[in-house]
């Protein structure tokens, strides 16, 4: 796992797919280079066979933040839940920290991932920010670290999952809901102006105040709902955040499953990532 393989971040990206199906060629690069670099030939090859290999690539000499991303999303959302009523999100602020991946259902759960090219430095102090928003909180790793996380998690309520060799999600242990250090300033902030503001709507009227001070006006109102109302209605507003054609991503091979996802693509934008895939390369 050197430097060199770092391009193969930017191949599994928003940016790199979206190039891809504009037919932007300079704008993919990526996709061009870990070809030539990785592959051994491309001749004739439709372009979800070099996708495979380059996934079989990514799996077995440098598995990033997105294998990972990847391999919950397959496995606990289109396989363990129901995809039209649970929704994952990525990338969400949760106070000082960044959430990798929450899964929101009947419960809200963070999942924190910590890939073979991370260390455990910081994953205390994301995890105290964690619970200041949710009340399930896991932690992902390789199977080579398992032995590391049980031993350095002294938080018992903490979920452990990991990824075996074979590349098999298996679970280790279940969060338990913990919702002391639930706050609300925290959640206040994840919440979009019209998510808030639907929340507060349930319970009163919407402040009629200058525009300079309706934020403040609106936290204000939020913070007197019991908090027990307040958590129950945010997981409502981060699960209707996603919304997808099943029986488009379906279709969707596994390893672009992740992105493809989580850059909710329109229905034309479906029927020209087939059209591409079913496309032999054209180097």
């Amino acid at each position: 796992m050197t430097s060199s393989n770092l391009i193969l971040n930017r191949v599994f990206s928003k940016n790199t797919l979206k190039a891809l199906l504009d037919g932007d060629k300079n704008a993919g690069n990526a996709y061009y280079a870990v070809i030539k670099r990785y592959l051994i030939s491309s001749l004739n090859k439709k372009n979800k066979d070099l996708i495979s290999e380059i996934y079989k690539t990514l799996k077995h000499t440098y598995r990033n933040e997105y294998y990972y991303k990847n391999t919950l999303l397959n496995n606990l959302l289109f396989k363990f839940h129901n995809p039209l009523k649970t929704t994952a999100l990525t990338e969400i602020p949760v106070s000082k920290s960044i959430a990798d991946f929450i899964l929101l259902n009947g419960k809200a759960t963070v999942y924190e991932i910590k890939t073979e090219l991370d260390t455990f430095d910081r994953l205390n102090s994301q995890l105290i920010n964690y619970y200041k928003a949710f009340d399930n909180v896991c932690v992902v790793v390789p199977e080579i670290k398992l032995e590391t996380i049980k031993n350095k998690l002294k938080n018992h309520n903490v979920g452990i999952y990991y990824i075996s060799k074979r590349g098999a999600l298996k679970k280790y242990r279940e969060p338990i809901s913990y919702i002391a250090e639930l706050d609300y300033d925290t959640i206040f902030k994840i919440l979009r102006k019209y998510e808030y503001e639907n929340i507060i709507s349930k319970y009163y009227v919407l402040p009629d105040v200058s525009q300079f001070k309706y934020y403040q006006a609106c936290k204000e109102l939020f913070k007197t709902i019991p908090l027990d109302k307040v958590y129950s209605d945010f997981k409502v507003q981060l699960k209707q955040r996603t919304k997808i054609n099943l029986e488009l991503i379906q279709n969707v091979p596994k390893e672009i499953k992740s992105v493809v996802y989580f850059s909710k693509l329109k229905e034309t934008e479906y029927k020209t990532l087939e059209t591409f895939l079913e496309r032999k390369f054209g180097g």
